[in-house]
Protein backbone atom coordinates (compact mmCIF):
# COMPACT_ATOMS: atom_id res chain seq x y z
CA UNK A 1 0.00 0.00 0.00
CA UNK A 2 1.35 3.42 -1.50
CA UNK A 3 1.04 6.51 1.14
CA UNK A 4 0.69 10.07 -1.00
CA UNK A 5 0.67 11.96 1.92
CA UNK A 6 1.30 11.86 5.54
CA UNK A 7 0.98 14.50 8.18
CA UNK A 8 0.38 14.95 12.59
CA UNK A 9 -3.63 15.11 11.56
CA UNK A 10 -4.04 13.40 8.14
CA UNK A 11 -2.52 9.81 5.91
CA UNK A 12 -3.60 9.81 2.29
CA UNK A 13 -2.95 6.60 0.71
CA UNK A 14 -4.10 4.13 -1.54
CA UNK A 15 -7.32 2.16 -0.35
CA UNK A 16 -6.97 -1.42 0.56
CA UNK A 17 -9.20 -4.12 -1.58
CA UNK A 18 -10.62 -5.14 1.94
CA UNK A 19 -11.95 -1.06 2.54
CA UNK A 20 -14.91 -1.33 -0.61
CA UNK A 21 -17.62 -0.92 2.11
CA UNK A 22 -15.53 1.85 4.23
CA UNK A 23 -15.67 3.83 0.50
CA UNK A 24 -19.07 3.20 0.28
CA UNK A 25 -20.39 4.32 3.39
CA UNK A 26 -19.14 7.86 2.77
CA UNK A 27 -21.57 8.04 -0.37
CA UNK A 28 -24.49 7.29 2.60
CA UNK A 29 -24.71 10.36 3.85
CA UNK A 30 -26.76 12.76 1.65
CA UNK A 31 -25.43 15.79 3.50
CA UNK A 32 -22.23 14.37 2.17
CA UNK A 33 -23.14 13.89 -1.53
CA UNK A 34 -25.59 16.86 -1.97
CA UNK A 35 -23.30 18.62 -4.08
CA UNK A 36 -21.65 15.63 -6.05
CA UNK A 37 -23.12 14.50 -9.21
CA UNK A 38 -25.85 11.79 -8.87
CA UNK A 39 -24.08 8.37 -8.97
CA UNK A 40 -25.76 5.08 -8.43
CA UNK A 41 -24.59 2.52 -5.91
CA UNK A 42 -23.67 0.21 -8.52
CA UNK A 43 -20.79 3.05 -9.98
CA UNK A 44 -19.59 3.65 -6.49
CA UNK A 45 -18.73 0.15 -6.65
CA UNK A 46 -17.42 0.41 -10.19
CA UNK A 47 -15.52 3.56 -9.09
CA UNK A 48 -13.81 1.72 -6.11
CA UNK A 49 -12.74 -1.34 -8.72
CA UNK A 50 -11.76 1.41 -11.01
CA UNK A 51 -9.10 3.12 -8.27
CA UNK A 52 -7.60 -0.05 -7.16
CA UNK A 53 -6.76 -0.79 -10.90
CA UNK A 54 -5.47 2.89 -11.07
CA UNK A 55 -2.98 1.94 -8.43
CA UNK A 56 -1.29 -1.47 -10.03
CA UNK A 57 -1.09 1.09 -13.47
CA UNK A 58 0.40 3.72 -10.91
CA UNK A 59 -1.99 6.09 -12.80
CA UNK A 60 -4.00 9.03 -10.77
CA UNK A 61 -6.66 7.76 -8.81
CA UNK A 62 -8.71 7.89 -5.98
CA UNK A 63 -7.20 7.26 -2.46
CA UNK A 64 -8.17 7.17 1.32
CA UNK A 65 -7.46 9.95 4.17
CA UNK A 66 -7.53 8.46 6.87
CA UNK A 67 -6.97 10.46 10.95
CA UNK A 68 -3.28 9.77 11.88
CA UNK A 69 -4.54 9.82 15.60
CA UNK A 70 -6.86 7.15 15.90
CA UNK A 71 -6.83 5.79 12.24
CA UNK A 72 -10.54 7.02 11.67
CA UNK A 73 -11.20 7.02 8.01
CA UNK A 74 -12.12 11.04 7.11
CA UNK A 75 -12.97 10.72 3.20
CA UNK A 76 -11.26 9.91 0.04
CA UNK A 77 -9.86 12.39 -2.18
CA UNK A 78 -8.87 12.41 -6.27
CA UNK A 79 -6.55 13.35 -8.91
CA UNK A 80 -7.57 12.91 -12.60
CA UNK A 81 -6.62 14.46 -15.88
CA UNK A 82 -9.41 17.08 -16.48
CA UNK A 83 -12.25 15.69 -18.75
CA UNK A 84 -12.26 19.61 -20.37
CA UNK A 85 -8.29 19.65 -21.10
CA UNK A 86 -6.39 16.81 -21.11
CA UNK A 87 -3.52 19.33 -20.28
CA UNK A 88 -4.76 20.07 -16.82
CA UNK A 89 -5.40 17.88 -13.42
CA UNK A 90 -8.28 18.09 -11.96
CA UNK A 91 -8.83 17.37 -7.82
CA UNK A 92 -11.25 16.88 -5.51
CA UNK A 93 -12.14 15.49 -2.11
CA UNK A 94 -15.18 13.95 -0.08
CA UNK A 95 -14.79 14.37 3.51
CA UNK A 96 -17.24 12.82 5.82
CA UNK A 97 -19.31 15.25 8.26
CA UNK A 98 -17.56 14.79 11.14
CA UNK A 99 -14.35 16.51 9.63
CA UNK A 100 -15.67 19.42 8.51
CA UNK A 101 -14.77 22.87 9.38
CA UNK A 102 -11.34 21.31 10.50
CA UNK A 103 -9.23 22.51 7.81
CA UNK A 104 -8.93 19.08 6.96
CA UNK A 105 -10.35 19.79 3.29
CA UNK A 106 -7.59 22.84 2.89
CA UNK A 107 -4.91 20.62 3.71
CA UNK A 108 -6.04 17.79 1.08
CA UNK A 109 -6.44 20.83 -1.26
CA UNK A 110 -2.52 21.26 -1.33
CA UNK A 111 -1.61 17.74 -0.53
CA UNK A 112 -3.07 16.94 -3.92
CA UNK A 113 -1.86 19.90 -5.31
CA UNK A 114 1.72 19.37 -4.72
CA UNK A 115 1.42 15.31 -5.28
CA UNK A 116 0.13 16.56 -9.12
CA UNK A 117 3.01 18.78 -9.24
CA UNK A 118 5.66 16.64 -8.74
CA UNK A 119 3.96 13.29 -10.21
CA UNK A 120 2.94 14.99 -13.71
CA UNK A 121 3.92 17.51 -16.31
CA UNK A 122 0.59 19.47 -15.83
CA UNK A 123 1.10 23.22 -15.43
CA UNK A 124 -2.22 23.56 -14.01
CA UNK A 125 -4.46 21.78 -11.08
CA UNK A 126 -8.08 22.65 -11.58
CA UNK A 127 -10.86 22.00 -9.50
CA UNK A 128 -14.78 22.50 -9.97
CA UNK A 129 -17.33 22.68 -7.39
CA UNK A 130 -20.88 23.09 -7.40
CA UNK A 131 -22.13 26.66 -7.11
CA UNK A 132 -23.78 26.66 -4.19
CA UNK A 133 -20.70 25.10 -2.84
CA UNK A 134 -18.97 27.82 -0.73
CA UNK A 135 -17.52 25.95 1.79
CA UNK A 136 -15.78 23.72 -0.81
CA UNK A 137 -14.77 27.22 -3.00
CA UNK A 138 -13.68 29.06 -0.07
CA UNK A 139 -11.08 25.91 0.56
CA UNK A 140 -10.09 26.56 -3.05
CA UNK A 141 -9.54 29.79 -2.21
CA UNK A 142 -7.61 29.26 1.09
CA UNK A 143 -5.20 26.62 -0.86
CA UNK A 144 -4.25 28.89 -3.53
CA UNK A 145 -6.53 28.44 -6.12
CA UNK A 146 -7.98 31.45 -8.08
CA UNK A 147 -11.32 31.70 -9.35
CA UNK A 148 -12.17 31.86 -13.10
CA UNK A 149 -15.36 32.00 -15.13
CA UNK A 150 -18.05 29.01 -14.26
CA UNK A 151 -18.38 26.49 -16.48
CA UNK A 152 -20.85 24.01 -17.78
CA UNK A 153 -20.95 20.56 -16.77
CA UNK A 154 -23.32 17.78 -18.01
CA UNK A 155 -25.78 21.29 -18.36
CA UNK A 156 -25.08 22.18 -15.04
CA UNK A 157 -22.69 25.96 -14.18
CA UNK A 158 -20.15 24.73 -12.17
CA UNK A 159 -17.91 27.05 -9.83
CA UNK A 160 -14.03 26.90 -12.06
CA UNK A 161 -10.74 27.19 -10.13
CA UNK A 162 -7.25 26.71 -10.87
CA UNK A 163 -3.46 26.99 -9.67
CA UNK A 164 -0.54 27.38 -11.60
CA UNK A 165 3.01 25.46 -11.24
CA UNK A 166 5.33 27.78 -10.08
CA UNK A 167 8.55 28.12 -12.25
Amino acid sequence: MSTLYQSPRITIREFLPQEQQTFLDLFKDNQVTQYLPVTSPERYSEMFNELLENYEKKNLSRWAIFDTTNNNFIGMCVARIFVHNTNQIEIGYVLSKAYWGKGIATEVCKALTQYSFANTNTKEVVAITDIDNTGSQNVLQKSGFERLNNLIRDQDEMAYFKIERQS
